[in-house]
Formats: C-alpha cells, sequence, structure tokens
C-alpha cells in the first residue's frame, strides 16, 4: 500500500513581510483571505503509481490543486484541513504576520485556551484520517492537504509501518510518497 501526501499550490496571496504589522483582528482577517485565496497553477511531475483514490482538504487551495493532479473524482472532506491558528491574544498590540504565526503555533503547543482545536484533539484527527478513511481500504491513496499538517500524518504513517523521503517543512507542490509493504 502507497499514501501520497502533496501540499496544495502556492496561493495568490503572499505572507506579509516583516514590516507589515498587523493587530489580532486583522491578522485574523488575513488568515482568512490565506484560507479563501486562489491558487498559482503550479506544476507536479506525474507519478508513475496508479492512485486509486484522492481525498483532499475542502479548503479551496487543496481542492482545486487535487482536481488539477487527480484525473478520478476526489473526495474533498474537513478532517484535512490544516490547523487553524489565533492570535494568542486580543490585546490590541501590532505584530508582524510571522510572529503572530509563530506565537499561535506556540499557543497550540502549550494548550492555550485562545487556539481552537487542541494538540489532542488535532491529534486525534490525524488519527481519524488515517484510520477510518485511509488504511480500512488498503489501496494506493493521495492526500491533497496542507504543511502542518503533513508532517503528522507522515510521523503517524511511520508509527504504523511506513516508510518514506523525510521533509522538515513541506513545500508547495511536493510530492512524498509513503509505502508499506508488510
Amino acid at each position: 500500500m502507497k499514501v501520497g501526501l502533496v501540499r496544495h499550490f502556492e496561493v495568490e496571496c503572499k505572507l506579509p513581510g516583516i514590516s507589515n504589522f498587523m493587530t489580532p483582528g486583522q491578522f485574523q482577517e488575513w488568515l482568512h483571505e490565506y484560507e479563501m485565496s486562489d491558487i498559482i497553477k503550479g506544476n507536479i511531475e506525474p507519478s508513475a503509481i496508479i492512485w486509486e483514490k484522492c481525498y483532499s482538504s475542502d479548503l479551496p487551495r487543496a481542492l482545486k490543486t487535487a482536481q488539477k493532479i487527480y484525473s478520478g473524482q476526489v473526495v474533498e472532506t474537513k478532517a484535512l484541513r490544516e490547523l487553524v491558528i489565533c492570535p494568542p491574544t486580543d490585546r490590541n498590540i501590532k505584530l508582524p504576520v510571522p510572529l503572530w504565526l509563530i506565537l499561535g503555533r506556540m499557543a497550540w503547543m502549550l494548550s492555550h485556551k485562545s487556539q481552537i482545536e487542541s494538540k489532542l484533539l488535532f491529534e486525534k484527527r490525524v488519527k481519524y484520517i488515517l484510520e477510518e478513511l485511509i488504511l480500512k481500504e488498503d489501496r494506493n491513496v493521495l492526500l491533497v492537504s496542507h504543511g502542518f499538517i503533513m508532517m503528522f500524518l507522515r510521523k503517524e504513517l511511520i508509527k504504523r509501518g511506513f516508510i518514506g523521503p523525510g521533509f522538515g517543512r513541506a513545500k508547495n507542490e511536493r510530492f512524498t510518497c509513503m509505502k508499506n509493504d508488510g
């Protein structure tokens, strides 16, 4: 069995520079704009593997990517959505977006009340994806999703006996194949 992991194509909404300061409200507006942003048509080399099924996050950037790289019907699911990051404070301070992202991830790692999904719930969601969607069918499955959740999917696949190349931060348009020959 093989599981292909693909991060969506690059999006039109760019990360504001370090000199662009935002309040927590402006940061959340930017996050929403990013979530709904269209993709820049990318290019992924076709795989020699015949994918029997394709699951995609239901967010536009992932779904549009899946529709471009998979010729069959794409099954969209909220389970493959990226972890939502919220500002850890609602104080009217201005910080650059990269710092808001770092603080949000730190707040999530520490299970801060500002975050919508706890680390425990996120990890349960990753296990659900694998147990209920992917591994039940014993087919070659393509997953089109987002960078952060892909790291956790890969880690969970390795725990279940899959092997494949490593990646730190998943790059846009990058394809990774995880295999389980057992």
